[in-house]
């Protein structure tokens, strides 16, 4: 047994769990439910609590594909050693934790993925272009293409001539069919993950796509009556149900998309150690992430509320349900994206429908979009000198 290996695999796996803190305490734990606390939905250590729960669970079922793609789909022809490992998660931590604590905008997404480009281009690895155009797809058109959803669905809600008693079902209903489409790594046959519709299927002995369509129409369906006859008797009782329900789906989104920004690093190491699998890197993320929740969330979720305050549970429904997707769409396509980003510019969106112009602040948008750029740029610089004087 090389206790040296063991002895560094155990430095990277405390720095992993640092960045899951991090990540925890930060955007992805404090997002999901500050609307909800701003419409005085759910009081704030509540929400914590949910966040972290929800997070845990998305991290350990939809946790895989994003932690691959940072622990190998980034960098080709190398495998990054175990120094190179905890360089990226104390650079990537450190980074984001002086974000937190000074309210600099640090994207986790893009300083995590900047780290592991840098080290592994200084350690002789070969640019993988089809991944980093992907990557920068995701990037470039999220905040247009989750503004323009949540600016479409602003609009909508308010209209006299599209009463709320149907107009939310059919989100909610938009919501159940992409639900049952969501890939979950235990339901699936073998090691393969799988999703609820096609549950549904194998347990009906069915297949093709009218049993595919039949069966997320019936869920759609299903959700969109149960949340119109909860909106009729209770108007504002049913949106702010609602909007908890939201804030669930989007917790357990940022778990599954941002553990990987975390645990990612390690998976290169398991093949050499051989003792430890990756479910349970994926399970100590997750409680990684839980704990940052429980312990540095509330903070954040108490300050972003008092900005959620004013957009009421309408406007904040109309920033989540595009939240959900494009997280879900990231974990999907394997892509580390920036939960920041998502919400940020899903806000921004709603915030245009409603007041116009005038809601919307150009300086500090481009601001934000030039921190988000530095980031990247930054973290790369770092670790690729970093890497090519130390390692």
């Amino acid at each position: 047994m090389d206790f040296p290996l063991i002895a560094l695999f155990i430095g990277a796996a405390l720095a992993s769990l640092f960045m899951a803190w991090v990540i925890g305490a930060g955007s992805s734990g404090a997002t999901p439910y500050a609307p909800a606390v701003g419409a005085n939905a759910i009081v704030t250590m509540r929400a914590a609590f949910l966040v972290g729960i929800f997070g845990f669970a998305g991290a350990v079922t939809q946790g895989g594909n994003v932690s691959e793609a940072i622990g190998s789909g980034l960098v080709g022809g190398i495998s990054l050693p175990i120094a190179g490992v905890i360089l990226v998660l104390v650079l990537g931590a450190g980074l984001m934790a002086i974000g937190i604590t000074t309210g600099y905008p640090i994207a986790t997404a893009f300083t995590v993925t900047g780290a592991v480009i840098g080290v592994g281009l200084a350690l002789g690895g070969t640019p993988i272009w089809s991944k980093y155009q992907q990557i920068a797809a995701v990037w470039v058109l999220t905040p247009f293409v989750g503004g323009g959803i949540a600016f479409t669905i602003a609009s909508l809600l308010p209209r006299p001539d599209i009463p709320e008693r149907y107009s939310i079902p059919v989100l909610a209903g938009l919501v159940g069919a992409v639900l049952m489409n969501v890939r979950f790594s235990f339901l699936g046959e073998g090691n393969a993950s799988g999703t609820v519709r096609g549950l549904g299927q194998r347990v009906l002995a069915v297949e093709g796509l009218a049993s595919t369509v039949g069966i997320t129409g019936l869920m759609a369906l299903a959700v969109a009556a149960v949340v119109w006859w909860d909106v009729s008797r209770d108007e504002r009782g049913g949106l702010r149900r609602v909007l908890l329900a939201l804030g669930s789906l989007v917790a357990f989104s940022a778990g599954g998309s941002q553990v990987g920004l975390a645990v990612g690093p390690l998976l290169p190491l398991l093949n050499e150690m051989g003792m430890v699998s990756t479910f349970a890197v994926l399970v100590g993320g997750g409680l990684g992430m839980l704990v940052g929740s429980w312990t540095g969330a509330p903070r954040m979720i108490k300050s972003l509320a008092q900005d959620y305050s004013s957009l009421g549970p309408r406007r904040s429904i109309s920033a989540l349900v595009p939240s959900f997707l494009i997280a879900q769409l990231a974990v999907l396509l394997g892509v580390p994206v920036s939960f920041n980003e998502i919400v940020v510019s899903a806000i921004i969106g709603s915030g245009a429908a409603v007041g116009g112009r005038e809601a919307v602040d150009a300086r500090k948008i481009l601001v934000t979009l030039g921190a988000w750029a530095g980031s990247f740029v930054l973290s790369f610089a770092l670790a690729y000198a970093a890497a090519f004087f130390l390692l």
